[in-house]
């Protein structure tokens, strides 16, 4: 199983314009984070995507080229690259140039986005939420697939047998899907033959087992073989040397997240019992060594997924403590999940 690291760089608000302390403070951060992630051995590093004020990266590419200058094997992807308002030509050249810069090491998590506010900011419309997607990720895959394109769709201008470069140092992008809460989501995962990616952030993992179901099902109909799916699983993390500690670093930043979320989506607001029961019998990994790699065997035992990523919450953790977070991921976790899942590291 590869094992990596997510996060959508929570940020604490600057006031006004210019003066972006905050930003270019956690911009730094987020740069130590992923040379210590490739430092200790860990596989894969994801910037996710959000054009809100609470969080710094709205282009991960660009995040991703400054990693791959600084980094040596780590695999360096999107956690989320919000394709429905963006337009694929760009978007497969700037993940293009971070293949180039990075030697091969580019990947992209393709989605439609949990949050709303890229639609009207590059004028799209959100009645047209789930035809936006389907229409873009045709147009990436074919961009993906071919230095020559002719493409004809309702979203975008058509392209009539025009090169789009620079192409990868890789023969293509790994493209995966990545799946929130939509079945047709995972069936098109299935039936194009692409990496699914399930974030598992609120429900037990079990509930998701119809969605891996559906995925394999509908790539098997479609001719592929099932034998070869790549299955991701994300879930929120946090890991130190004992239960009590990183539950303590943890809530705070958690509880914040979840009431800041919720607010505008009528949750009711966090508790800690709440947060305990998720941390015991839900999704949550949060805990001591030992907890978390109990924790990601269990979702693997269920799902046999073959890659796991960590998705940070760092809202109110001290950067030290995420720092010590992810050298414990890398050198007592990883190694141990390693050996039980039979996986070489390259």
């Amino acid at each position: 199983m590869e094992l990596g690291i997510s996060t959508f760089g929570e940020v604490q608000r600057d006031n006004g314009s210019g003066h972006a302390v905050h930003a270019h403070r956690r911009v730094q951060e987020l740069l130590e984070e992923v040379k210590l992630a490739d430092e200790v051995g860990l596989d894969v590093y994801a910037f996710g995507e959000h054009h809100r004020p609470d969080f710094v990266i709205s282009s991960p590419e660009i995040l991703m080229s400054a990693a791959a200058a600084i980094t040596k094997q780590i695999r360096l992807s999107s956690s989320v690259t919000v394709l429905s308002s963006a337009d694929p030509v760009r978007t497969f050249q700037n993940f293009a140039t971070v293949d180039l810069v990075s030697g091969g090491r580019a990947e992209m998590i393709a989605g439609r986005g949990s949050f709303i506010e890229s639609y009207p900011l590059f004028g799209f419309r959100l009645e047209d939420y789930d035809d936006l997607f389907t229409e873009k990720l045709d147009l990436l895959l074919n961009i993906n697939n071919n230095e020559v394109v002719t493409w004809n769709g309702h979203h975008r201008a058509a392209i009539p047998g025009r090169g789009v470069y620079p192409r990868p140092l890789q023969q293509k992008i790994p493209i995966w899907i990545g799946v929130g809460g939509t079945q047709a989501s995972a069936v098109r995962a299935g039936r194009l033959n692409l990496p699914m990616m399930i974030a598992i952030l609120g429900s037990p993992p079990r509930q998701f087992i119809p969605f891996v179901d559906l995925y394999r099902e509908a790539a098997q109909k479609a001719g592929h073989d099932v034998s070869q799916l790549q299955l991701g699983i994300s879930s929120q993390f946090f890991v130190a040397a004992d239960s009590k500690t990183a539950a303590d670093n943890f809530y705070p930043s958690y509880e914040a997240l979840m009431n800041r979320v919720g607010k505008s989506r009528g949750w009711s607001a966090m508790t800690y019992p709440q947060f305990e029961y998720l941390r015991t019998n839900g999704p949550l990994v949060v805990g001591s060594v030992q907890e978390t790699i109990d924790k990601i065997m269990a979702q693997y035992e269920i799902f046999q997924n073959t890659r796991f990523l960590a998705q940070l919450v760092t809202g109110h953790v001290p950067h030290k403590n995420i720092l010590q977070t992810i050298e414990l991921f890398g050198t007592k976790v990883a190694p141990v999940i390693r050996r039980e899942t039979g996986t070489v590291k390259a």
